[in-house]
């Protein structure tokens, strides 16, 4: 029942996003697909939002278009181009201190950005497999060295209700993939070393990962932190497998309607304080009572009764990216 609920989901039921004058947020990959209409919606509700990408002329074009749209400017937001490459862990840190720069709080982080099933044996500038790159260790790299601003951001804010646990926080984009085709545990650790000539694969580990991420980094640093399955759209994530165009076509939506559930991971306030250290957000905006049992255990330490599986893929992504720091 979930499964076919996330393929073909109900309504969205949540409030419409209410004023964020004063807030600032980041969304990755916020050019284009789901990430062009979450930051689109941000925008038209006041807030300061950073695309953040590797591409300057197709953020500012997507800049340009959101508010060439928008009839009353004096009534948006802000919109700014962060540069932003996931694939070069060398790279990341600059684009930190850039947004440093302009910026004293962080409200939202939506690591946004990823790419799916490249050609086998594509490599990050590292060397390292492509989608385990861009879709884990640069997100992960790029929220370690924002954590200290998002952590002040949460102690400064101005009322007793915007000081809330959940007022700040990191969503990270996994997929329905991983409860459908991912290993038992949601990675096998030895294929972060030697990975296997499968590319679908090796996007399920790193869409595991993201599911991992997400509870860790609420429980090593106490902030409200979640994933998603934003649910199949129609974007430019599929250019390397033009096929599931063809084949899925019935359960491609429309990428405002995955922005739905993008904008409930990050901004309502009908998730429990419990779901926000780490949840499931599946569209258009539910919390997941039904993630595979083999994922909830991994996601708890061995003292708990779990695998550690998300714990031990943390130490990996801090391992790996350590010297970037």
């Amino acid at each position: 029942m979930s499964t076919w609920s996330q393929f073909f989901p109900p309504k969205p039921n949540f409030s419409e996003i209410p004023p964020q004058d004063g807030k600032v947020f980041i969304v990755t990959g916020g050019a284009s697909g789901i990430g062009f209409e979450l930051s689109k919606a941000l925008y038209l509700k006041a807030g300061r939002v950073y695309i953040a990408g590797r591409s300057g002329p197709k953020a500012r074009a997507a800049i340009k278009e959101i508010e060439d749209s928008t009839p009353d400017k004096t009534a948006a937001g802000r919109l700014e181009f962060l540069p932003l490459e996931l694939d070069d862990l060398a790279s990341i840190k600059a684009s930190v201190d850039e947004f440093k720069s302009k910026e004293t709080k962080l409200h939202v982080l939506w690591n946004n950005a990823g790419v799916s099933r490249p050609p086998v044996g594509s490599k990050s500038k590292q060397g390292i497999e492509l989608q385990l790159a861009t879709n884990c260790l640069g997100p992960f790299l790029f929220t370690q060295l924002l954590i200290p601003m998002m952590q002040a951001t949460a102690l400064t804010q101005a009322s007793e209700s915007d000081r809330r646990f959940g007022s700040v926080r990191v969503v990270w984009t996994s997929s329905q993939s991983v409860e459908l085709s991912a290993p038992t545990g949601g990675i096998t650790m030895s294929e972060l070393h030697d990975p296997p000539a499968d590319a679908t694969r090796l996007y399920n580990t790193s869409k595991a990962g993201n599911i991992f991420l997400a509870s860790e980094l609420a429980r090593r640093h106490g902030i409200a932190s979640v994933s998603t399955n934003p649910g199949a759209s129609s974007t430019n994530l599929f250019r390397h497998t033009p096929y599931v165009y063809l084949i899925g076509w019935a359960i491609l939506h429309d990428p405002k309607m995955a922005a739905l559930t993008q904008i409930f991971a990050g901004l309502s306030q009908d998730i429990s304080e419990a779901d926000l250290k780490g949840a499931y957000i599946i569209p258009w905006g539910r919390v997941s009572a039904n993630l595979r049992d083999d994922l909830r255990e991994a996601m708890k330490l061995p003292e708990e009764g779990g695998s550690g599986r998300a714990s031990e893929f943390w130490g990996f992504c801090e391992e790996t990216t350590s010297k970037f720091l």
